[in-house]
């Protein structure tokens, strides 16, 4: 038997305009939903970022929040956690990591109901350092995936390596690189092929029984390439419906090929047993084999020759330290008040793109650089003013404007960049 699991993550910024945001959803969500109701036996396991929840039901994308759920219900669909605003994981304090898990843990459970009950985890980008085990295991996850450019031993197919922190292990998932490029960048021509690539893969490691799962954005199907929720999904999920159809004497007559069968990621863990303790290399599922030998794991967020994202990183950290210690010093009415919005947009402050918009790797958006940009400023605006509120020292008051003009300069050095 050959499992193969999909996993679909969905996920737009806090900054994104509301009518990109409506073109995918009527392109790409609304399709995705439609599909796995009328398959009742397709599978899938779905990460939905909080931002987008939120963003989906101010926008009236209600159906698409309740098609979810209904799917999720009927066992067609599992959750996975993440983190809200989709910020680079390893690239955070830990006490960030943990706010944006909880953060979306929340957002999602209030519009999910008891449908978001995820065993498993989706790092944003699926960035990995050992640094986020922690955090991932002490709220109550499972397992993760990660891309399997960082997995440091034999390609698993059926065992599951598990990560340790502290004692406490969480189950490792990497997904076929190979196969999921081919499917998010059309390299096939639908479902029918790509069950035979499944098949090879078998035939290759010789199991009787093995998994593969593909991970790729939702967006994929319908808004990046068109249609493709029909010509790959539908048709792969067909395949293997019709499969299953045939009687044990017509798969004889027939000599058909080994069964495949559409599960979650989750279920896997009841179906294979677990493997060794690892160590998976840091990676995202941008991470190229010359990014590892260069010492680049993070090229499109953190990457080693990028003149934008030091910046970017250096402006976000003094907005972390600014508005953490405007928390701590608020002591009357006005400066909790700026405190707890800066604290709110700190939140959002974090998102990934960013950064990766200003990879230049192909992509690059100056107004999406900047965007991010003012978020930061946002935040820092509230924190100081929450400072320069409060009954704190004059010392304090004067260190942190400091960092106010600090921030600015590395603002300005953004934008001199996107002139240039």
């Amino acid at each position: 038997m050959i499992y193969w699991a999909l996993l679909l993550h969905a996920y737009q910024p806090p900054t994104q305009l509301p009518r990109v945001v409506r073109k995918i959803a009527n392109e790409s969500y609304r399709p995705l939903v439609s599909l796995y109701r009328e398959m009742p036996e397709a599978k899938v396991t779905v990460n939905i970022c909080g931002s987008l929840t939120d963003i989906l039901y101010d926008l009236c994308f209600s159906d698409v929040i309740e098609g979810l759920e209904d799917l999720a219900r009927n066992g067609q669909v599992e959750f996975t956690g993440s983190a809200k605003y989709h910020p680079i994981l390893p690239l955070i304090p830990e006490d960030e990591i943990r706010r944006q898990i909880e953060l979306n843990s929340k957002t999602n459970k209030h519009f999910f109901g008891d449908s978001f009950k995820p065993r498993g985890f989706f790092l944003p980008e699926l960035c990995y350092g050992k640094e986020i085990v922690k955090p991932v295991a002490d709220t109550g996850h499972e397992w993760f995936i990660m891309s399997g450019i960082g997995c440091p031993a034999e390609w698993p197919v059926n065992i599951i390596y598990q990560v340790e922190s502290e004692g406490r292990r969480v189950a490792v998932f990497f997904r076929d690189d190979l196969l999921s490029n081919m499917v998010g960048f059309q390299k096939m021509e639908g479902g029918e092929p790509f069950l035979e690539e499944l098949r090879k893969v078998q035939d290759a490691r010789g199991f009787e029984d093995i998994y593969v799962i593909t991970a790729m954005d939702a967006e994929t199907f319908g808004h990046h390439i068109w249609l493709w929720e029909k010509l790959f999904l539908m048709e792969a999920y067909e395949e293997i419906q019709q499969q299953k159809s045939l009687s044990a004497q017509q798969k004889q007559v027939l000599e058909a090929e080994e069964e495949i069968k559409a599960v979650t990621v989750s279920e896997l863990l009841d179906l294979f047993p677990k493997g060794d303790v690892i160590e998976p290399k840091p990676s995202s599922w941008s991470t190229t084999a010359e990014d590892l030998e260069n010492d680049n794991p993070y090229p499109l967020w953190k990457g080693r020759d990028n003149e934008l994202h030091p910046h970017l990183w250096e402006s976000l950290e003094i907005c972390i330290e600014t508005v953490q210690r405007a928390l701590e010093v608020a002591d009357n009415d006005e400066s909790r008040k700026y405190a707890r919005i800066a604290r709110l947009l700190l939140d959002r402050a974090e998102h990934s793109c960013q950064w990766w918009w200003a990879s230049k790797r192909p992509w690059w958006d100056i107004n999406m650089i900047a965007n991010g940009l003012h978020e930061h400023h946002r935040a820092m605006i509230n924190a100081y003013k929450a400072i320069k509120s409060s009954g704190c020292d004059e010392e304090t008051k004067k260190e942190y404007y400091y960092k106010v003009i600090a921030a600015r300069e590395f603002r300005w050095k953004v934008s001199d960049e996107l002139f240039m």
